[in-house]
């Protein structure tokens, strides 16, 4: 049972160390909205959605208060749109229409953002599927609170070439539909290889078809408690090292339960998972990047920093299993560009570049995050770099995404400013070389042989 003492034993770390919730998100299952007629069907999202999240952000809000609790976001996460919109969406723009309907519904409820115009296509692609896929770049220059993903791998399925082409081709396409403002639409757009069902975290969350009607999913973040908790055993053993980092994660972990369980009761819909992540925002003092120094490197992208990196993500969720019920979506340690101030300083030092970040990847939670790269970079290398990733998960059993951001008219050097939690990137270089014959193969890359485990 959590009691009140281990709630007041956090505000220290809250009030010192930017310990919060990062986001309470409501899953939403939209599948009993499908219709033929899509302005039935959009009348229908549009009433489920704000039916069951109407006390969404107050219910946030006041757990906020009265547990003095900062909780950063409140955010809802539905059906992935192919599922639901088949029937109904003959084009692109009837796709469209849906987006319109769903931001519509987020602005109504003051939610930050809706995830889950998606598609899951890690074999291969129905025709809702890609109708929908093709319709995310104007669905999101004309929304602002949509983010979308796209699911093109799985280690049981293999990779989906034909969809890792398309999407390298729809990147570029939603950076030039949202040129005027730094191409921000891709930094809503994800794609991602072994998508969980139940991710609160944005642009990847979706509501899987294998979960309730609704459900409430946890994600807390606290690098900067974690790195003050290192501060304090500088120089010992890798032994006092990890349980260091155990016992601070059991505690952000805590935290984040009280709070599922507090909007889980009041808002009356069950309780789903806490999402472990370390997620760092562009706030001093709240960067992973800045863990990774404080257990002993220059900057990350030195030689160690897989390592070390490894050690963090293992020993949190080590710490945070142990403190909730149940654990879920990505829980690890996010290694976000734009969102992490310490992962910036590293770029523009020359100790950190995406070759470097890959490697990381392969040992955190998801991917590629967050990194603008020059406008000029073709479709093909993105679509490579997309597969690459892909592999890593699909090899690995674990959950890779990328999120690049080809930034229209910028080049190498130039720094690009998002705003607010997406903060601002240098723009990293990619490998000139080309990878287009390769991409353009067609079909699918099989699943490794360690999947096969009936």
């Amino acid at each position: 049972m959590i009691n009140i003492t281990e709630v007041l034993e956090t505000n220290k770390m809250i009030e010192q160390e930017n310990l919060d919730v990062r986001t309470i998100t409501m899953g939403i299952n939209l599948l009993d909205c499908a219709d033929s007629n899509l302005e039935v069907l959009c009348q229908n999202i549009y009433n489920k959605i704000t039916g069951l999240a109407k006390d969404l952000v107050k219910t946030g809000e006041d757990i906020s208060k009265e547990f003095g609790i900062p909780i950063v976001n409140k955010r809802i996460s539905i059906t992935p749109i192919a599922l639901v919109g088949g029937t109904a969406c003959k084009t692109p723009e009837d796709y469209v229409q849906i987006a319109k309907t769903l931001d519509k519904a987020a602005g109504e409820l003051g939610v930050n953002f809706i995830g889950g115009y998606s598609a899951i296509v890690s074999k291969g692609m129905s025709r809702s599927d890609e109708l929908l896929i093709r319709s995310i770049p104007k669905a999101l220059a004309c929304t602002e609170r949509i983010c979308s993903s796209v699911n093109v791998g799985s280690t049981k399925t293999g990779i989906n070439m034909d969809a890792v082409k398309l999407m390298g081709e729809i990147v570029k396409e939603t950076a030039e539909m949202t040129k005027e403002r730094d191409s921000l639409g891709c930094a809503k757009l994800v794609v991602l290889c072994n998508a969980p069902d139940d991710n609160p975290f944005m642009a990847g969350a979706f509501h899987g078809v294998s979960e309730p009607d609704a459900v409430i999913n946890v994600g807390v973040s606290g690098p900067g408690v974690v790195k003050y908790a290192l501060e304090q055993i500088r120089g010992k053993s890798f032994e006092v090292l990890c349980e260091t980092i155990k016992r601070t994660a059991f505690k952000i972990t805590r935290v984040g339960q009280l709070v599922a369980q507090e909007a889980s009761r009041r808002l009356n819909v069950p309780f789903g998972i806490i999402d472990l992540s370390l997620a760092p925002t562009p706030a001093v003092g709240d960067s992973v990047a800045e863990i990774l120094q404080e257990i002993g490197l220059d900057y990350p992208g030195a030689p160690g920093t897989t390592a070390a990196l490894a050690l963090l993500n293992d020993q949190v969720k080590k710490g945070g299993v142990m403190a909730s019920s149940y654990v879920g979506g990505l829980s690890g340690a996010f290694i976000p560009v734009s969102e992490d101030q310490g992962m910036i300083d590293a770029v523009e030092a020359g100790a950190l570049t995406i070759e470097k970040l890959e490697a990381m990847t392969c040992v955190c939670s998801v991917g590629l995050d967050m990194i603008a790269i020059p406008g000029s970079t073709s479709a093909a290398t993105i679509s490579g770099i997309i597969a690459d990733e892909a592999a890593i998960g699909m090899v690995n059993q674990k959950t890779t995404a990328v999120r690049v951001i080809p930034v229209v008219g910028k080049e190498v050097g130039d720094t690009v400013e998002f705003g607010g939690l997406l903060g601002y990137a240098p723009v990293m270089p990619v490998n000139r070389y080309s990878c287009e014959a390769f991409v353009n193969r067609g079909g699918r890359i099989p699943a490794p042989i360690h999947s096969f485990k009936n």
